[in-house]
C-alpha cells in the first residue's frame, strides 16, 4: 500500500496575507499609503513648480554677475554672502558639535551635566530661528561686542554683521551635527575600543585615531544636514546681517572690515523680491529660489550618499 505525501499548502498564512487583516488594519495601511504618496506628490509639485519658474527667469550669467540698474538678475554678491555666513556657522557648529557628541558618547560624565547638555541640544533643534535671532540682537548690541559690528557717533551699537549672523546660525545648526555623530559613535562596537586599548592607546588617542576616522561618514552627514538647514534660514539673516542690497564694510582692514559689515543673502533676496516683499520683483525671487533649491538638493544628495555608506558599514 503506497502512501502519498500531503500536498504543500498553497495558501499564504493569515499573518502574511493582507487579505486576512481586519478592516481597521487595512484602512490604516491604505491611509499610510495615501499619506506617503501625498507627501511625495507635494514635494514633486514644489520642485517642478520652482524648476519651471526658475528656468523661465534664470539666466546662467546671473550666477557670476552682480545686479545692475538694468539687470534684474546678478546673484554673485548674495551667493558670496551666503557662502561667508554659512562658512562661519560651520566653523562653529562642526567642531563644537563633534566635541559634544564625543563627550556624550564616550565620557558622559558628570552624568547630571551630560543629561542637561543632551536636553539642551534637543531643545535647540526645536527652537524657532526667530527666537535665536532676537537673542542675537540683544547679545550683539552689547557695548562690549561693539568691535564686531558698527557703532553710531553717539556710541550705540548696531549689532548687524557677518560676525553676528554667523555664530547664531552655528547655534541653529549645532543639533544637526551632534545627533548623527553621536549615533555613529554609539554604533561602533566596544571591541573596537578594547582592541585599541590593548595596543596601549589612551582613550583620547583611541577617539582621535580610531573612532573619529571610522565615524567620518556620520560627521560628513551631520555637517551637510546642518549646512542645508542653515543655508535656508531667513529670520537670523534679516535680524543680524542687515538685509542691505549691497555690502557695507566697516573699517579699512580687508577681511575684518567685510565681516564687520552688513549685506544680504540668497534667502533675504527671495524675501525682498517676493510678491509680498518690499521690492516686489517675482521673477528675481523665482530665479533665486530655484538656485537655492538646487544647492539644498545637492546637499541632500551628499547626505544620502554618505548615509548609505554608514548603513553599509559592518563591524566584525
Amino acid at each position: 500500500m503506497s502512501t502519498t505525501a500531503p500536498e504543500a499548502p498553497t495558501r499564504k498564512s493569515a499573518a502574511g496575507s493582507s487579505a486576512a487583516w481586519r478592516l481597521s488594519d487595512r484602512i490604516g495601511l491604505g491611509f499610510a499609503w495615501f499619506v506617503g504618496l501625498l507627501f511625495c506628490a507635494i514635494c514633486a509639485a514644489i520642485v517642478i513648480f520652482m524648476a519651471v519658474k526658475g528656468l523661465q527667469f534664470l539666466h546662467v550669467s546671473d550666477l557670476w554677475t552682480n545686479a545692475t540698474a538694468t539687470n534684474g538678475g546678478g546673484f554673485l554678491t548674495p551667493e558670496e554672502n551666503t557662502a561667508i555666513v554659512v562658512g562661519i556657522a560651520m566653523l562653529i557648529a562642526v567642531p563644537v558639535g563633534v566635541a559634544i557628541a564625543v563627550w556624550l558618547s564616550e565620557y558622559n560624565r558628570p552624568r547630571v551635566l551630560a543629561r542637561v547638555v543632551e536636553s539642551t541640544v534637543e531643545m535647540l533643534a526645536g527652537i524657532p530661528s526667530i527666537v535665536l535671532a532676537l537673542f542675537g540682537v540683544l547679545l550683539f548690541e552689547l557695548h562690549d561686542l561693539s568691535f564686531l559690528s558698527q557703532t553710531t557717533p553717539t556710541g550705540a551699537v548696531y549689532g548687524l554683521s557677518f560676525f553676528a549672523a554667523g555664530p547664531i546660525l552655528g547655534v541653529l545648526g549645532l543639533p544637526y551635527v551632534v545627533t548623527p555623530v553621536r549615533e555613529g559613535l554609539q554604533a561602533i562596537p566596544n571591541h573596537v575600543r578594547e582592541a585599541s586599548y590593548a595596543l596601549g592607546k589612551s582613550k583620547a588617542a583611541t577617539i582621535r585615531r580610531v573612532l573619529l576616522p571610522a565615524n567620518r561618514p556620520s560627521i560628513i552627514t551631520g555637517s551637510m544636514l546642518s549646512a542645508g538647514h542653515v543655508i535656508g534660514d531667513t529670520a537670523i539673516i534679516l535680524f543680524l546681517l542687515g538685509d542691505t542690497l549691497t555690502r557695507y564694510p566697516v573699517g579699512h582692514t580687508p577681511v575684518l572690515s567685510l565681516l564687520r559689515g552688513t549685506g544680504d543673502s540668497m534667502t533675504s533676496v527671495i524675501f525682498d523680491n517676493a510678491p509680498t516683499g518690499d521690492l516686489n520683483n517675482p521673477p528675481k525671487a523665482y530665479a533665486m529660489a530655484f538656485v537655492l533649491l538646487l544647492v539644498v538638493l545637492a546637499l541632500n544628495v551628499v547626505v544620502d550618499v554618505f548615509g548609505r555608506r554608514t548603513k553599509e558599514l559592518r563591524w566584525s
